[in-house]
């Protein structure tokens, strides 16, 4: 029975071959799209899952009350990790780990820029990171050791044997030993570090990390195993008032899982609201609807071509063939070209994998695991039977007696079930065409709006080595403005990127005692106000002119606006228990994302307290100057790497999230209206060819071409249309919702939509339009001469 089948199949599979390509290259575009989601979304889903402790392990963070809402943060103060292990009998292990990013590591002559953090004595007993050499215990208990990746070892020593108590130089200050080696991390590991060193060494001298007012660490901790994180997060809540002489009250702390902070770190006003996983959502809807499109393509063709295989069913009952063995026949002709699409979907997938890899800078790989297989094989099976089910049930339906004598009564349900089915496909398709539409020029919007400075030819790069001496800075800088093709160079403490350094510690009359809100600190060096172009609204900047402008200070409009501050050129704040004269006040400007609004900030001059080199290049002779500037560089710090970042990339950075999205639904968006106008294709073949008869009258009749075409395509038009108007209304709901996450965005406006459903609808008129010009073009004698 089963050789039957599979030859049955076969021949009508040969018999209807433009109907099976259609199905075949409609599912494999529908499976390969499906399995490259799957691939991505069971990545996203997996980062930072793999530690031993996964279910254990939680990251402390922080809620902080301002006067426009609650703020979340990911910061702490420096003794938090020590205090919780000794306080709270939950902890098991707790460590703060030190945000540093990049410094240069050293043997002999090898000089490396690697990414490196200080962290607290315990973390490799939180984080079951593989150890190659050496014992989780005992790793950093001497604050003069360093652990470093097998990785960094062999870019260093050329090999991980015998380097256990050999000297590395970190930023050529100090000198620690080779303690252990660690496995690289695995590519779906959200924190990529090279190496770590003490916490306890990297906070000598530092007294901002020992007390409780400042928040610059990370801390993470390794609750035990029967310990209630319910109960944990309601002792914490007031630790910070409890630490703090003034009892900070606006600041409450809280345990979040650290696996889940990859997907799950979008809050408002203290409230969880998304992050990642909404994308993740997003494109598992979109693997859906695209199968389901592909799925809908077979079902229309299957029942559409059901006349011509009337007398099979009839002949098969009349021998007494029950409708369950038709049905399994039918299935099984559906579920073996599910199965032959997937193989051309994993060839698809295969070549299309390295591209994908560059769009959603992932390493995804087709690794046939158990669990792979499961999955694709569980995701053709879902489509061959959703896809069969229908047309085997409907076929398999049919009267013999009625069938035998070559008619089928056509049922007005299936009909409309037919359209409907269209109807749906080109509403899909229109959502995402809208979709597509808003997503690029919304990220257009963001990329092109005026942030209040000029980011262009700006870049930067860490103040290290000899140029922490003031001095030496001081040289630089001059030498370094008087370069050719640099048109400005100063210093401050971070760059026009993001939240960096805020202070609640700003004070002016009037203030309201409970409020908290956080300043953004911008500490800077003379001229960086001019050099980044910023607009003076009143006032002055920063000028050697006046003297010493240590005791002056510039705040934005959205600052002097938050504190009601009228006429304030020359009034008096205090900034951490400092009277301050305010001597300028600059225009808004965004320093962070468009996410954000705008936030009250401030500048104060400290060059001794800036930490990044700012310089902008005169546009033309980039590559020219860079040189010069690297020599110049290697000059004054001979041993360091000159790594430098460009402003306006790292700006763009900011949305490399939303570009993704971006350039993902385009193609996905292309590939939804490619299936949709494949089964338009084969039905409007299919209705053509069952109208030639009426076509060959009306044209003997009369009608014109033109006539005829515009009668073939009636149909199909009135669909497409009903699509338009049902994807109207939800695009918007899901474009509104997108939006709602930028604090600045473009308006929705009308003709967003109307295009959308015009493009749809010229697609179908000219995937239709083909099969009506050819069939309205038909010799009338070759229609007729069976009659």
């Amino acid at each position: 029975m089963l050789r039957h089948n599979l030859l049955l199949i076969y021949r009508n599979f040969k018999r209807f071959k433009s109907t099976f390509f259609i199905n075949l290259l409609g599912l494999s575009t529908g499976l390969a799209c499906t399995l490259l989601i799957y691939l991505w979304v069971k990545d996203e889903l997996n980062v930072d899952s793999f530690f031993e402790n996964d279910d254990r392990l939680y990251e402390i963070m922080e809620h902080r009350v301002k006067t426009d809402g609650i703020w979340t943060a990911y910061t702490t103060s420096g003794p938090t990790a020590e205090t919780l292990v000794n306080e709270m009998p939950e902890v098991a292990y707790a460590a703060a780990v030190g945000r540093v990013g990049k410094s240069t590591v050293s043997v002999d002559d090898t000089n490396l820029r690697e990414v490196g953090k200080p962290v607290g004595t315990d973390f490799f007993r939180i984080f079951s990171h593989t150890l190659l050499v050496g014992e989780k215990d005992k790793l950093l208990a001497d604050k003069n050791s360093i652990v470093i990746s097998d990785a960094l070892a062999m870019r260093l020593f050329k090999t991980t044997e015998n380097i256990i108590g050999k000297t590395i130089d970190l930023d050529h200050e100090l000198q620690l030993h080779v303690s252990g080696i660690f496995k690289k991390m695995p590519g779906n590991a959200s924190d990529q570090f090279d190496f770590v060193w003490s916490f306890e060494k990297f906070k000598e001298g530092k007294e901002w990390l020992t007390g409780w007012g400042s928040t610059s660490a990370l801390t993470y901790v390794l609750l035990k195993k029967d310990a209630s994180v319910a109960a944990f997060n309601e002792k914490i809540k007031d630790l910070v008032k409890k630490k703090t002489d003034n009892n900070v009250t606006h600041r409450t702390m809280f345990a979040k899982r650290y696996s889940e902070i990859y997907l799950y770190s979008k809050y408002e006003n203290g409230v969880l609201v998304g992050g990642r996983i909404t994308y993740v959502k997003l494109f598992s809807v979109i693997a859906v609807f695209i199968l389901i499109i592909a799925c809908i393509n077979f079902m229309n063709l299957s029942t559409a071509k059901a006349s011509r295989r009337i007398k099979e069913v009839g002949i098969k009952k009349a021998v007494g063939a029950g409708r369950r063995t038709l049905i399994s026949q039918y299935l099984g002709e559906s579920l073996l070209l599910s199965f032959l699409s997937l193989m051309v979907a994993l060839l698809v997938v295969d070549i299309a994998l390295p591209h994908f890899n560059t769009i959603t800078n992932k390493s995804l790989t087709l690794d046939f695991d158990s669990n792979l297989i499961l999955a694709f094989t569980g995701i053709a099976l879902f489509t061959g039977i959703i896809a069969g089910s229908y047309p085997a049930l409907y076929l398999s339906g049919f009267n013999p007696a009625t069938v035998l004598k070559g008619k089928i009564n056509t049922v007005v349900g299936e009909l409309w079930a037919r359209k409907g089915l269209v109807v749906f496909q080109f509403s899909l398709s229109v959502i995402f065409i809208v979709s597509v539409l808003v997503v690029y020029k919304q990220i257009v919007y963001v990329q092109s709006s005026n942030l209040g400075y000029n980011k262009d030819n700006i870049l930067y790069f860490g103040r290290e080595g000899k140029l922490w001496d003031a001095g030496t800075l001081e040289s630089f800088l001059a030498e370094l403005r008087n370069t050719p093709g640099v048109a400005g160079a100063s210093t401050l403490n971070h760059d026009f990127t993001g939240h960096m350094s805020g202070t609640y510690g700003v004070k002016w009359e009037g203030k309201d005692p409970d409020d908290a809100t956080e300043f953004e600190n911008f500490t800077v060096n003379y001229d960086v106000i001019e050099m980044m172009n910023l607009k003076m609204a009143e006032g002055r900047t920063f000028s050697q002119q006046f003297g010493s402008d240590s005791s002056k200070i510039i705040f934005n409009e959205k600052a002097i606006a938050f504190m009601g501050l009228k006429d304030p050129i020359g009034k008096t704040v205090q900034l951490w228990g400092q009277d301050m004269q305010i001597v300028g006040v600059v225009k808004d400007f965004h320093y962070e994302s468009l996410h954000e609004n705008l936030k009250p900030v401030f500048f104060r001059l400290a060059p001794q307290d800036t930490h990044i080199v700012m310089t902008r290049l005169a546009a033309g002779r980039e590559k020219e100057t860079l040189d010069q500037i690297q020599k110049l560089y290697l000059k004054f710090n001979p041993g360091f790497i000159f790594e430098y970042t460009f402003l306006d990339a790292e700006y763009q950075a900011q949305y490399a999230a939303e570009q993704r999205v971006a350039i993902l639904s385009k193609y996905f968006a292309g590939l939804a209206i490619f299936i949709s106008c494949l089964g338009l294709f084969g039905l409007a073949a299919f209705t053509a060819e069952r109208r030639l008869k009426e076509i060959g009258i009306r044209k003997v009749l009369g009608s014109s071409e033109l006539g005829i075409i515009f009668l073939l395509s009636g149909d199909f038009t009135k669909m497409v249309v009903l699509a338009v108007v049902i994807a109207i209304p939800a695009s918007y709901l899901l474009i509104t919702y997108w939006l709602g996450g930028f604090a600045y965005r473009i308006p929705l406006t009308w003709w967003y939509f109307a295009l959308g459903g015009l493009l749809a609808l010229l697609t179908a008129w000219l995937t239709v339009g083909t099969q009506a010009i050819k069939a309205a073009r038909v010799n009338p004698a070759k229609c007729l001469k069976d009659e």
